[in-house]
């Protein structure tokens, strides 16, 4: 489908499937414009939300300046997204954006970014060796390359919730679990390389204590790595507890069957969701295909 907009000056370019890292980075290296734009498969973009960005540098400020935006999840219908601000949606410096982003677990969308060429060469490619969360360190390292944060409200974004950056979809894949340790340990690391504050290490600590339970307690060595982590900030992680919801369950059969009744709870209520506003989204289809030819019988010509 995609070539048949190549006569439109599209370039398509297919490689064998290497990851999503790999396929970014030889997109980047192709890429021959001022500014990046990076939009995942099924994500959208507000029509004006580029150039509404870029206004924004005309005003003074330099080419290593960062530009983020409003984004709002949907599932089948962008009208119905939600933009819920958060504290990351504020001019920042680049240690105040991470220390905010881990201390309260917050993230901004790969597609709501609009970073220069300069700064993208400053931060270097995307790290191949990542399969989840490759976006959070990659941006990581952008923000820490800039020389600042500019929030433009009406740059907006569509992120398509999927559900499976989900923590019960993380949980159940050895891999991505891997990965996401590695972010991790590499976020801790840029932040301390920039600013080694007692503010700095207090968030990185947050941030361990908050995606510990993924790792617990199927994977012991991944659950040893991050407490490790947690003593090179001078603390130490306790185990995790289930919630108050599921509390009884793991008193009776123990905490990785409350955490498994939890995964599934979740799962099955996403799912749920999903198929209801996919059916919604049918329906208002086939509505709007209905309307013109009704309106078309009744004014014959």
């Amino acid at each position: 489908m995609i070539r048949r907009f190549e006569s439109n000056g599209i370039r398509v370019v297919t490689q064998a499937n290497q990851g999503a890292a790999v396929a970014r980075n030889v997109a980047l290296s192709l890429a021959q414009g001022d500014y990046i734009q990076w939009l995942d498969a099924d994500d959208v973009l507000d029509l004006h939300k580029i150039e509404r960005q870029l206004r924004k540098i005309e005003t003074g400020f330099t080419e290593r300046t960062l530009l983020s935006g409003a984004w709002g999840s949907f599932i089948y219908r962008p009208r119905k997204a939600r933009f819920i601000p958060t504290l990351l949606w504020h001019d920042l410096s680049p240690v105040e954006w991470l220390v905010r982003k881990m201390n309260s677990n917050l993230h901004m969308q790969t597609d709501n970014w609009l970073v220069s060429r300069a700064l993208t060469e400053a931060a270097g490619p995307w790290d191949h060796r990542l399969s989840h969360d490759d976006d959070g360190e990659y941006f990581c390292r952008v923000i820490l390359a800039s020389d600042g944060i500019q929030f433009v409200p009406e740059a907006k974004s569509y992120y398509r919730d999927t559900g499976s950056q989900s923590v019960s979809y993380i949980g159940g894949c050895d891999k991505k679990l891997e990965s996401f340790f590695l972010s991790m340990k590499l976020h801790i690391q840029y932040l301390r390389s920039v600013e080694d504050s007692e503010r700095t290490r207090l968030a990185c600590l947050t941030h361990l204590h908050t995606w510990f339970p993924i790792f617990y307690p199927n994977r012991p060595d991944l659950m040893r790595k991050t407490q490790q982590l947690a003593a090179s900030l001078g603390s130490q992680l306790s185990l995790p507890q289930a919630t108050w919801k599921y509390a009884w369950i793991e008193k009776l059969f123990g905490f990785a069957a409350a955490k498994h009744t939890q995964s599934y709870y979740n799962r099955t209520k996403s799912s749920a969701l999903r198929a209801w506003d996919k059916t919604m989204y049918f329906l208002e289809r086939k509505l709007q295909v209905a309307q013109p030819r009704k309106r078309a019988r009744s004014f014959p010509g």
